[in-house]
């Protein structure tokens, strides 16, 4: 891909969990979705322990997360918050 970005593909040993990951600027970053799919949770669980990880001050929203244009099914462009390494591992 273009300016260092990669996508990786990751797939558990049986193949229940495949996850395509953005790679960028020396970190992973992952959806609430992806999230949700990585630790089988509900994506309001996890949204939940994003917010309070941003409302406990243990990670500062302006350096651990993003927002990127995604096409969704339906053809429409919305934006999506993208979080880093930092936010997946306090969600985990």
């Amino acid at each position: 891909m273009k300016n260092g970005e990669d996508i990786v593909l990751y797939r558990a040993k049986d193949g229940t969990i495949t996850l395509d990951v953005r790679v960028e600027k020396e970190t992973i970053w992952l959806d609430a979705h992806q999230m949700a799919k990585l630790f089988r949770r509900d994506r309001s669980v996890i949204l939940r322990h994003v917010r309070n990880i941003f409302a406990s001050k243990e990670l500062a929203p302006e350096s651990t997360c993003a927002r990127i244009a995604q096409v969704a099914a339906d053809g429409k462009t919305r934006q999506m918050d993208v979080f880093n390494l930092d936010v997946i591992i306090g969600v985990g």
